[in-house]
């Protein structure tokens, strides 16, 4: 028989236990569900395109059989949206467990990847390049995103240093960057775009995956694979941050040090996924609430746990998104919210009940 594991304090100061059994049960449950919702959100669209097909393509692709597929429906599959729901699933994942580490880091429940200014500093950096044109033909949108994203990240981190340090420094200094960048985003759209520029601009902000390549597939599957090696040897750390510096200190933790090395590494996936994907809101908020639910608070299991629901969230949001207003997709962003705060407040309402 499987003994359970602690997991640690839950609601109201009981003490929670999982199944190290039921965790690998659910943990391979949500592999095959990313699997299936990837294949069947290739399938929506106005093109009709069925799951033989897919397998058929696939397989084609991967060298594995040689079966005759119409040309129009393999560009359909290979080309435009198998990268589409590859660069969702990698977002979800990605914010996901960037949302996980920072509610652990600072120890505040409603802290989420932007929380740094990233998001606000994305913005900036695309309007930058889109709307005044400066160093587009070296870095485009993406890259200015990028580039925007990590500007605003060191600069809360300064402010949150220069504040003396400490978590709720950090968490402040991150409320006056988004404040800052969003209104400079807003100035120069207001000031030098015209009326094409800002709707294509506006679009990109909200969240797009219109347009994604084999490269942006790339990019963001190694980070974001990267990023959840980094956090899973990070997964005794964050469970001590989670009852405080002190007794993560106790433990052996350099506390400053981990904690501001994940800050970076949250920063960076996060950055790297807004540079393609455009601002997505929040995942990273209620996600990690959702996978602490299922799988409890252990990082070790939550951190995979956050990523697979994660790219299945993103994955089924993008498709219905897609689909939804054709000829016009819906931007991926309006549709996270419009199902995540519904989402947040009942899982705010399950937490009200269980105390």
């Amino acid at each position: 028989m499987t003994s359970p594991v602690t997991d640690g304090t839950g609601p109201g100061g009981a003490r929670t236990t999982r199944s190290p059994l039921r965790v690998v049960l659910l943990l391979a449950v949500g592999i095959i569900a990313v699997a299936l919702s990837v294949g069947v959100a290739i399938t929506l669209g106005p093109a009709d395109v069925s799951l033989v097909n897919v397998r058929d393509v696939l397989l084609n692709h991967l060298g594995l059989a040689d079966v005759p597929v119409r040309v129009v429906k393999d560009a359909i599959v290979w080309e435009e949206r198998l990268p589409r729901a590859l660069t969702a699933a990698a977002a979800g994942a990605g914010l996901g467990i960037c949302g996980a580490v920072m509610q652990s880091l600072l120890r505040n429940p409603l802290a989420d990847p932007f929380l740094l200014g990233i998001s606000s500093g994305a913005s900036t950096g695309a309007v930058v390049i889109g709307v005044l044109g400066v160093g587009g033909s070296v870095l485009g949108l993406s890259g200015g995103a990028f580039v925007g994203a990590l500007v605003a990240f060191v600069l809360v981190m300064l402010l949150a240093r220069l504040a003396g340090g400490g978590t709720d420094r950090v968490i402040l200094a991150g409320v006056a960057s988004t404040q800052l960048f969003s209104a400079l985003t807003s100035f120069l759209i207001f000031a030098f775009a015209d009326a094409d520029e800002t709707r294509g601009v506006l679009f990109w902000l909200l969240g797009s995956l219109e347009g994604v390549r084999w490269d942006d597939v790339a990019l963001c599957g190694v980070v974001v694979l990267v990023g959840i090696a980094l956090c899973l040897a990070h997964a005794h750390a964050l469970d001590a941050f989670s009852f405080g510096d002190e007794i993560a200190a106790s433990l052996g933790i350099a506390v400053t040090r981990v904690r501001w090395g994940l800050l970076v590494l949250t920063a960076l996936i996060t950055a790297t996924l807004v540079s393609v994907t455009g601002a997505i809101g929040f995942v990273g908020l209620v996600l990690p609430h959702a996978a602490r639910f299922l799988f409890g608070p252990r990082h070790a299991g939550l951190i995979p746990a956050t990523a697979l629901i994660g790219a299945v969230f993103m994955v089924w949001v993008d498709a219905v998104s897609r689909v939804a207003f054709q000829p016009t997709p819906l931007p991926v962003g309006v549709g996270t919210a419009l199902v995540g705060v519904p989402a947040f407040v009942l899982i705010l309402v399950r937490k009200r009940r269980a105390l």
